[in-house]
């Protein structure tokens, strides 16, 4: 299995262990893995089976202002955003712990600005591959609604209810 982390972390796959397909012929990526995984399977001329999409980071439905006050936050303070950001990503739970990459400007840029191409997935699709997305019902990054009703069309899609960005659940 290929997996692509998710931005400003890595090894993380250990969150989803419940929902990974452990083979040869799976990608799976996570949030700002997510981008990587399905580009990878683009352009990939070997066989895959499976393409798992974890919280896909899926920004297409904020508007510009959005995305530029990301852009300003992160680069008047770096480590501050990434703190917040990977807060955001455990809400509403309790934070744990994580490792972490160096990030650069760019990534941050091509993870907001990023659009998910319908005839992507298809072509994808069309090529026999099945798409898996998984989306927590309290994900505080992304609006996990307006990315399921986009994703159903192409993939099996999972929401699961009580869950965040990482995909935890906890109950009282």
């Amino acid at each position: 299995m290929k997996f692509y982390s998710g931005f400003s972390l890595r090894d993380e796959q250990e969150f989803f262990k419940e929902y990974l397909k452990v083979s040869s012929y799976t990608v799976a990526g996570f949030s700002y893995g997510a981008i990587k995984a399905l580009l990878h399977v683009r352009d990939s001329k070997q066989r895959i089976d499976t393409l798992q999409l974890l919280s896909p980071a899926f920004f297409q439905d904020k508007d510009e202002k959005f995305k530029r006050l990301q852009m300003m936050a992160y680069k008047r303070n770096k480590q501050k955003y990434l703190d917040t950001f990977i807060n955001g990503c455990f809400s509403p739970y309790s934070k744990s712990k994580t490792l972490h990459v160096n990030t650069r400007e760019d990534e941050l840029k091509e993870l907001l600005y990023f659009i998910w191409q319908k005839d992507t997935l298809h072509e994808i699709q069309e090529r026999g591959v099945k798409i898996e997305v998984y989306l927590g019902e309290k994900d505080a990054i992304i609006d996990a609604d307006k990315a399921k009703e986009f994703f159903l069309e192409f993939a099996t899609t999972y929401y699961i209810k009580d869950a965040n960005h990482f995909l935890e659940v906890y109950s009282n």
